[in-house]
């Protein structure tokens, strides 16, 4: 049934990324997890991605993003959006609470209230938005935290329109989220959707157990396995597991071509007889990059033949720079290097980490994992992680090794066909690398045949399908208003 509908995907930023220069807009794709899964579905099916284009809107940047989506072979709908709701909806609720609490670092959250009305705003403005470009027959597909209440706010005028929604970041079991003070008002907002999609079964269960800890009258969940049916009344829904994934067959083909051969060879001439090991995140405290300099550090101490003979290479992509947080874990990160590098630095001859604070274009990346002979991703929690799955689609000559750690969503699929590391052992990391150094070629051949035949078939095309499988039986008999669904309800005292 979606298959023969206008696909709308709707997220916090345009799949862009806009530059100004001698005042002229120019525009070119953005990188990140959710562009890379999305961008190729878009291209092939057709339909529009509404979203933020992370600037204020005039002639020159429209002109900009009609002629990247030209390119792009589908539709962008720019969301205008003020610099005040900038800092309160994104800056402020999105990534001072929501993120870390998400994550499981409550500790970390801002729970300013002022946050909230700029959250529940700017939905409202992305929701206009929407309503502004809809047709009747459209399947609307949101995405990720930040929009949680989009469908709340459209199905006011248009209960009957099928809506989607996907979580990319983990979902938090109860006693986490509801430290949360608008618990009540986000779950209300997820509840809106007919389809609510999360990367693991951990994090669905999750959900379901929150939904269970509500005051909710006549919830009844039912059914086994990813996905299952919520009833509230006569309002049903479904939740489910939808591990996202990449394009491995374009990814591979990028990988094999020339250009990116020549780079890869390139970069390992600068680090001759020796293994490359490399580790490649958005700069986020989520993603343990200080823990994974410990140990390497660690690791070079404790194994005096890792000396002179492995090095890391660490790229961190600017993220979020204008948050204190992130500016603080800059700076811990590259004292960090600096003290690895300055006990271990061989004078002329080795330096054990490259450290490289910057975004690089998509040749390049697939060049420095191809180059790699192992993969450190180690975050401390994370919803999939598309880094340790583009690593493997890179490993054409399977000859690679993953270190991955327990807390990506990602080991769901990959279990014990990689290295498990927990991050926070830096003894256990430090041996794991030591494990990983020395592995044979013929371990390293088996271990990452499996891991590529587990992306070769859960590619970005089964994750559409499978989503689209359960966003084919969305309907309930009766459909009533939104605030019908949702009577004052309470969480349960403990």
């Amino acid at each position: 049934m979606e298959g023969e509908k206008r696909l709308v995907v709707v997220s916090n930023r345009l799949p862009i990324v806009l530059q100004a220069s001698k005042g002229e807009w120019r525009a070119r794709p953005a990188a990140g997890g959710l562009v890379t899964a999305l961008a190729p579905v878009l291209s092939k099916r057709g339909g529009m991605w509404i979203g933020w284009p992370g600037t204020t809107i005039q002639p020159g940047v429209t002109a900009a993003i009609a002629d990247t989506a030209r390119q792009a072979g589908f539709d962008f709908a720019p969301v205008s959006l003020s610099a005040d709701c900038i800092d309160g909806f994104y800056y402020g609720f999105a990534n001072e609470i929501l993120w870390p609490l998400f994550h499981g670092f409550e500790t970390r959250c801002n729970f300013e209230p002022a946050y909230w009305k700029d959250y529940q705003a700017a939905n409202q403005q992305f929701a206009a938005a929407v309503q502004a470009e809809l047709q009747p027959d459209d399947f609307l597909w949101v995405h990720d935290y930040h929009l949680m209440l989009v469908a709340h706010e459209i199905k006011r005028q248009a209960p009957e329109l099928d809506c989607a929604f996907f979580l990319h970041i983990p979902f938090p079991p109860p006693d986490v989220f509801f430290k949360l003070p608008w618990r009540k008002d986000i779950l209300e907002g997820l509840l809106a959707y007919d389809l609510v999609g999360f990367q693991t079964l951990h994090d669905r269960r999750n959900f379901t157990s929150c939904l269970q800890q509500l005051r909710l009258p006549n919830l009844k969940i039912s059914g086994r396995g990813a996905v299952v049916d919520i009833q509230i009344n006569n309002r049903r829904l479904r939740a489910g597991a939808f591990p996202i994934s990449l394009d491995y067959q374009d990814i591979q083909q990028q990988a094999a071509s020339e250009e990116v051969a020549r780079r890869a060879w390139l970069f390992h001439e600068k680090f001759p007889n020796r293994q490359i090991m490399i580790g490649m995140d958005r700069l986020d405290y989520t993603k343990g990059i200080p823990e994974r300099l410990e140990a390497f550090g660690l690791a070079l101490k404790r194994y005096p033949e890792l000396r002179g003979n492995l090095s890391l290479v660490q790229i961190t992509v600017p993220s979020r720079e204008k948050v204190p947080e992130y500016e603080r874990l800059l700076s811990a990160i590259e004292r960090m290097v600096g003290e690895v590098n300055g006990e271990h630095t061989q004078l002329g001859d080795w330096v054990p980490v490259h450290y490289v604070h910057r975004s690089f274009d998509r040749q390049t990346v697939l060049a420095y994992l191809r180059a790699a002979e192992i993969a450190i991703v180690t975050p401390l929690r994370d919803g999939m992680n598309l880094v340790a799955k583009e690593y493997v689609a890179c490993d054409l000559d399977e000859t690679g090794v993953l270190i991955l750690s327990e807390f990506a969503g990602v080991v769901a699929e990959f279990k014990r066909r990689c290295l498990l590391v927990n991050p926070y052992d830096i003894e256990g990391m430090a041996a794991t690398i030591h494990r990983a150094y020395h592995m044979d070629a013929g371990e390293r051949k088996r271990r990452m045949a499996k891991l590529r035949n587990i992306v070769r078939h859960n590619d970005i095309f089964h994750w559409l399908s499978n989503f689209m499988a359960a966003a084919s039986v969305l309907h309930a008999e009766e459909v009533s208003p939104i605030d019908d669904y949702f009577p004052d309800f309470s969480i349960k005292p403990q």
